[in-house]
């Protein structure tokens, strides 16, 4: 019962999001990189840290996109801020977070990922403004295309284009929003509910409460501990951090988890260092693991509230939210059973012997 309770609070939200993020896909114009995100000034990495916090990329997704940011222009500072905003949230992570946990926090996690991209791209351009500019925009580059027309380096087309376009356009947005980004998360998150019913069912309400290295900034760092190396999709852990919360964990150990575990694990630092060298990587796990830490405390002294993870759990479900968990249900089902058929028709090593 608990699954299903957390997937009717969950799905209305997450498909939401998923589609905010399909209509970002098609509408952000590609040449958006070179023209704004190539300077080492306050800028480029706000801008950088402002189109990356609505777009739902986990901690490995975010490393092909900031290497293309890089690739296409953008600066160090620029790239770095993009790396530690986005896996912290999303359209989908927003919704989903103000559903479990209420708006007061959802809003303060993206200010937090907001204030600790900035933090991290400011401190990068620092650090390299004294060396030659390696990653400026290419002053020769062809210019974008004229805007009244429709081409293939733009999402963004002329009001003439014919229907065959617009139905195009829209597959690719479906197709991106419910195909491309459930898939990459799917599995993390049936583990998420899997392991987020578990708790709420076997762990009573305010357990954590009574163990001391749980609170306060003890339970912080344990959280920041467990995060740092593993792998966290930033939706998904959303209602585990709910649970926790019951449990007894304060919220500001939640935040910490949510910020922490999305932005790092091991596959993505070592990724990171190798990508974008010692300074970038140092500032990135530097500024993430003080940050959160810094900003968990903050949180928990000025917005806190023990109960703000139970609100969700009294509501009646409304026919939008069963169809919506059917829906939800029906993907997840159809990507596991795909990859499991995936799996079992691989031609199996013949033998040596």
């Amino acid at each position: 019962m608990n699954t299903w309770a957390i997937l009717l609070a969950l799905a209305p939200w997450l498909l939401l999001g998923m589609l905010i993020a399909g209509l970002l896909h098609i509408l952000l114009p590609e040449g958006f990189i070179k023209r704004h995100l190539g300077a080492r000034r306050f800028a480029s990495v706000f801008k950088a840290v402002a189109v990356g916090i609505p777009m739902p990329l986990c901690s490995c997704g975010v490393i092909p996109a900031a290497l293309g940011l890089k690739k296409d222009g953008a600066s160090n500072g620029a790239a770095t801020g993009f790396l530690i905003s986005t896996p912290q949230t999303g359209v989908d992570s927003i919704l989903v977070s103000a559903t479990f946990l209420g708006w007061p926090f959802a809003l303060f996690k993206v200010l937090s990922a907001l204030f600790s991209g900035l933090c991290g791209g400011i401190i990068v351009n620092l650090f390299e403004n004294g060396t030659s500019p390696q990653n400026s925009p290419d002053k020769h580059s062809s210019p974008p295309p004229p805007s009244d027309c429709c081409t293939t380096e733009s999402h963004s087309c002329c009001s003439e284009q014919d229907a065959p376009e617009k139905v195009s356009t829209l597959k690719e947005m479906i197709h991106f929003a419910f195909i491309q980004l459930l898939r990459d998360i799917y599995r993390w998150l049936i583990i998420g509910i899997l392991i987020a019913a578990l708790i709420t069912t076997f762990v009573p309400s305010g357990y954590l409460a009574h163990i001391p290295l749980t609170q306060g900034i003890f339970g912080m760092f344990v959280m920041l501990l467990i995060s740092l190396p593993m792998y966290v999709c930033t939706t998904a852990s959303v209602p585990l951090a709910a649970s926790l919360i019951i449990a007894g964990m304060s919220p500001g150990s939640a935040l910490v988890f949510l910020m922490a575990g999305p932005t790092t694990n091991l596959a993505t630092l070592g990724s990171i260092f190798k990508a974008f060298g010692k300074t970038v990587t140092i500032v990135y796990l530097t500024t993430v693991a003080s940050l959160s830490i810094i900003l968990g405390l903050l949180f928990d002294f000025l917005l806190a509230d023990p109960t703000l993870a139970n609100t969700h759990q009294h509501e009646p479900a409304s026919f939008l939210h069963i169809i919506s968990a059917v829906v939800l249900l029906l993907l997840l089902a159809f990507f596991l059973i795909s990859d499991l058929l995936r799996l079992s028709s691989r031609p199996k090593p013949k033998s040596t012997s």
